[in-house]
């Protein structure tokens, strides 16, 4: 009787700190979102302030650097923070990301000069890079193998929910300064969590080995990472480019089809875009658990390269029918996204997770930012937008041949096992 009452006190309270860890990594992504997307919506009227009397070329190149500095910030964070996580901790290197992006966030609304700005734009990126990093490794170290596609899904969608919600800030707060107060919520956040989550029980058994370790660097890019490290980078980074290329130059393909202003249409897709998004992200786990990894990664990749045919080549004037097939590719997008946050922290050693995870997931953002630029460049070549991304969605092919030709991708219920019991690929 005891021994019962004992077992069930004991599930109870590891259904509580599973329940209570996935508030912290979804509010805090979800405040990542925000974050990430705040500045934008209020650029004109921050840099009007700080720099007013400036030429409009002044002010854009400006706008760019308060922009990219992010990006970059971003970027820096997802390896810093990977390595910091293996080295001292899961639950540390969460909460500290968190108050990080929130700290400098706050500070954002103080400052008043734009190199300030510029500072407090690239520290906040480095928070939110890492937590993204982190937050998905805790969750693949310690949620049950049962329901952990469905969790990973669900907490894929927390960061466009973030930049949905800061379109909301920015119409319910007019001043800029007091819109990025919003910093408070993720310093709360990451005190909360100091009391109610705990550490990974897979990283803490793991650290008793460290001392006979080499450094998580040097293991990092031992050649027994290496495949492991091409296949992540590949399978994230193709989708991934692809993706943002998309994304972004999707709106004014639009327009380029209409001839004319075409804002309302613009804005309609990039609704569909958002949804389309938010709905593969949290349908991904059922996905996985219904037909595996494998084919949840082939049927995205699939999908993505064969709508963007019909999307680009089939469209020769605009139509409503557009919208549809913009919302199909975009499930996919969702789907690939939450399949592949839980896919690719199984690939490594818990001794090397974080980092490895961090370097996967930006090492393709980074080319990602420059890819992007060059579709301008491809528009005048080809003659057009709808060549110009058909051609660059063309590297979804890459990202399909290499989930199709390494035989290793395993279900992550197998995955993990071997994981867990060798650390090997």
């Amino acid at each position: 009787m005891k021994s019962t009452l004992s077992i069930n006190t004991q599930d109870k309270a590891t259904t509580t700190n599973l329940m209570a860890l996935f508030i912290v990594c979804f509010a805090g992504n979800m405040f990542g979102g925000v974050v990430s997307t705040l500045m934008s919506v209020y650029l004109p009227v921050v840099v009007k302030e700080l720099r007013g009397g400036q030429s409009d070329a002044q002010l854009n190149d400006i706008s760019g650097y308060i922009n990219s500095i992010f990006i970059f910030g971003w970027a820096a964070g997802g390896f810093l923070w990977g390595v910091i996580s293996d080295k001292t901790g899961r639950k540390a290197s969460l909460l500290l990301s968190i108050a990080c992006f929130g700290i400098f966030t706050l500070l954002t609304g103080f400052m008043n000069s734009w190199w300030c700005v510029v500072v407090c734009r690239f520290l906040s990126g480095v928070g939110t890079g890492g937590l993204l990093v982190v937050s998905f490794t805790l969750i693949s170290e310690v949620w049950p193998e049962k329901n952990r596609a469905i969790v990973t899904g669900i907490l894929s969608i927390s960061v466009p929910v973030g930049i949905f919600s800061a379109g909301m800030i920015s119409y319910l707060v007019s001043s800029w300064r007091e819109g990025f107060m919003i910093g408070i919520i993720p310093i709360a956040i990451a005190v909360a969590g100091y009391w109610v989550i705990t550490e990974s029980e897979l990283w803490l058994n793991d650290r008793s080995d460290r001392s006979s370790l080499p450094t998580v660097e040097s293991r990092l890019f031992h050649s027994e990472n290496l495949a492991a490290l091409a296949t992540g980078s590949v399978i994230f980074g193709t989708m991934l480019i692809g993706m943002w290329a998309i994304f972004s130059w999707t709106p004014t393909w639009i327009q380029s089809l209409l001839a004319t202003d075409a804002h309302k249409e613009g804005g309609i897709s990039m609704m569909f875009l958002g949804m389309g998004g938010l709905t593969g992200g949290f349908f991904s786990g059922w996905l996985v658990n219904l037909v595996g990894l494998r084919r949840s990664l082939v049927a995205s990749f699939v999908v993505c390269i064969a709508l963007s045919f019909v999307l680009f080549k089939t469209n020769s004037s605009f139509s409503v029918i557009i919208y549809p097939e913009i919302a199909v590719i975009a499930l996919f997008f969702g789907v690939s996204q939450g399949v592949l946050s839980l896919y690719i922290p199984l690939l490594f050693h818990t001794s090397i997770r974080a980092s490895a995870t961090g370097f996967c997931f930006n090492i393709g953002r980074v080319f990602t930012g420059l890819a992007v630029l060059t579709v301008g460049v491809l528009v005048t070549a080809l003659g057009g937008y709808s060549n110009a991304l058909f051609i660059f969605s063309l590297i979804f092919i890459i990202g399909l041949l290499a989930v199709v030709l390494i035989k290793n991708i395993q279900p992550a219920t197998q995955h993990t096992k071997q994981m867990e019991t060798d650390g090997t690929y």
